[in-house]
């Protein structure tokens, strides 16, 4: 969804652990999605955090964190006027092409359509 991230796993060379920094700006959010076999870590770094996830929605300060078991469906999203800064950590590391998936793993991943908006951005749409 256009979010500004560096994967830091790839320049280390990890292979079992996946690692970003990603930047989210006023309106923006990262895909609505799951793993299959992933726990991810999310801590902010800057800004004042959003996830949701389907038992919760979650506003965290800088150096908070949430850990999303794998199945659990996540969204972060940035509702304020400040940018956000994000560590996302997560083993095991489980690349996804989505390029060679069927519909059905699609759609299992993405409930929502790979560009679905949360409400509080004012928008849902796949």
């Amino acid at each position: 969804m256009g979010v500004l991230n560096c994967d830091l796993a790839k320049q280390l060379g990890a292979e079992t652990l996946g690692a970003r920094l990603w930047r989210l700006k006023p309106g923006e959010a990262s895909t609505r999605h799951r793993h299959r076999a992933t726990t991810e870590l999310y801590v902010v770094l800057e800004g004042t955090g959003r996830v949701r996830t389907p038992a919760e929605l979650l506003t965290l300060a800088p150096l908070d964190a949430v850990l999303v078991e794998p199945s659990t469906v996540r969204q972060l999203f940035n509702d304020t006027e400040a940018d956000q800064l994000w560590l996302i950590a997560g083993a095991p590391h489980e690349p996804a092409n989505t390029l060679a998936m069927s519909p059905e793993e699609l759609a299992w991943i993405y409930p929502d359509g790979p560009k679905a908006l949360p409400v509080e951005l004012g928008a849902r749409g796949t």
